[in-house]
């Protein structure tokens, strides 16, 4: 056998000529140990990449990010150890080729370094996906974080607004369920329309039972209020508005809203806190705690003022509910829980009311009046208005005005006489 520089010299001189190495057994007959130690490292090695590969996969169930890095690590220095023997190998042991086993020889090591290369790409993969991860958790700490400093300074503004230190309110707050709100005029101008889309509400299921009773609703709105000339038969669901509101908003200018309070002493911090303890409440619930409280106390007289006995009887063949009533419950039937909604708006919009300094006041409209611009909104938006007539007269109050500050929150009225553009 010709030295490896004997062979490379002839290899350059006989470019055509093919090359016949000797054959591997006679290389490995010549030297037995040596053979024998690379396959047992051979072996070892295998048997060493077969447990990191299950390593690898056991920390996939449960998912271990830690033991899955180290595991891969221990499976790409398995694998390039596997590398080296097979390399150390083939520089011992080279194969018969046809060409010239140099080319062979780079080409297979080229292929090595392409298999590597890939190893190395999902690795790198797997990095920039934890990278981008641990981006992701960071940037959702800095939101929450972000969201807890803006609630943390409408708390502080809530506090001074009602006259409270830190001290007396540490310890309430969120932890009773109450998030901070601002007491400002918006705040109220928000619960108006609440109020307002309250008594639309209750007002459609009332109708709709009068109407399967059999009452005749063109005399029934009649009777609510005489002689007011509607532009559509179906304006006098405006007369069953006016009569809920009329009967919910009596007394509203009243601090204890006609409710005795057996000479409980209120204050505007406590007005408020009555509103941010019920605001996110179902308030059967809040009566089920408490069926006698101030709340369930107001929700039994505005019952049975707004609905007359006549009706209910006519809606359900007895005065069973309203028995129930008087008797100091609050019964859980969907009528009942219809007119609970009405009831906590406009017990919210009077809590709302008395926690400003000055308080708020409301005005009412009364039939007969000149359509003011300034004091009053029509529900009807399409009337037909003529200049060089009187002015339109008040039919109808809607929804009561209030004054809060220096602005005014329109009442909400139904114009006698008008015509509508079609």
């Amino acid at each position: 056998m010709l030295p490896t520089g004997a062979k490379d010299t002839q290899l350059r001189d006989n470019n055509s000529q093919k090359v016949h190495p000797q054959p591997m057994e006679e290389t490995m007959n010549q030297n037995p140990e040596a053979v024998e130690t690379l396959i047992s490292k051979l072996f070892t090695n295998i048997s060493s990449l077969k447990s990191a590969y299950i390593q690898l996969q056991t920390a996939h169930t449960p998912y271990d990010p830690e033991n899955i890095q180290a595991a891969d690590k221990l499976v790409i220095s398995e694998l390039k150890t596997l590398s080296e023997l097979k390399h150390f190998y083939r520089e011992n042991n080279p194969k018969p080729v046809c060409v010239s086993p140099h080319d062979s020889r780079l080409a297979a090591e080229i292929q090595e370094q392409q298999s590597l290369l890939k190893t190395y790409e999902v690795m790198v993969k797997k990095f920039q996906s934890e990278i981008q991860n641990k981006g992701s958790e960071i940037r959702q700490l800095q939101q929450q974080i972000e969201e807890a400093s803006q609630k943390r300074v409408k708390l502080e503004k809530n506090i001074k607004l009602r006259g409270l230190s830190m001290k007396e309110s540490e310890g309430s707050g969120e932890e009773n369920g109450f998030f901070p709100v601002d007491l400002t005029p918006d705040l109220f101008t928000s619960a108006v329309e609440s109020a307002f889309k309250a008594i639309h509400d209750f007002s459609k299921p009332l109708i709709n039972m009068m109407k399967a009773a059999g009452w005749d609703l063109d005399a029934a709105a009649d009777s609510i209020e005489p002689n007011v000339f509607y532009a559509k038969r179906a304006h006098k669901k405006y007369a069953f508005e006016s009569h809920i509101c009329q009967r919910m908003f009596s007394g509203f200018q009243q601090e204890n809203f006609s409710i005795k309070l057996d000479n409980l002493t209120v204050t505007k911090e406590s007005f408020f806190h009555q509103y941010l303890s019920l605001r996110e409440m179902d308030p059967l619930d809040m009566l089920g705690q408490n069926p006698d409280s101030i709340f369930g106390k107001f929700c039994r007289s505005k019952y049975l003022d707004v609905v007359h006995p006549k009706m209910e009887a006519s809606f359900f063949g007895n005065l069973d509910q309203r028995n129930y009533v008087m008797g100091g419950g609050h019964p859980r039937t969907p009528f009942y829980q219809a007119f609970l909604k009405l009831a906590k708006s406009i017990w919210l919009l009077h809590r709302l009311a008395y926690s400003f300094d000055p308080n708020v006041k409301i005005f009412q409209v009364k039939r007969g009046s000149e359509f003011s611009e300034v004091y009053m909104e029509s529900v009807v938006k399409n009337l037909i208005m003529d200049e060089t007539e009187q002015k339109p007269k008040v039919g109808l109050m809607v929804m009561p005005g209030f004054w809060i500050g220096g602005g005014v929150i329109q009442s909400r009225v139904y114009l006698s006489g008008m015509k509508v553009n079609e």
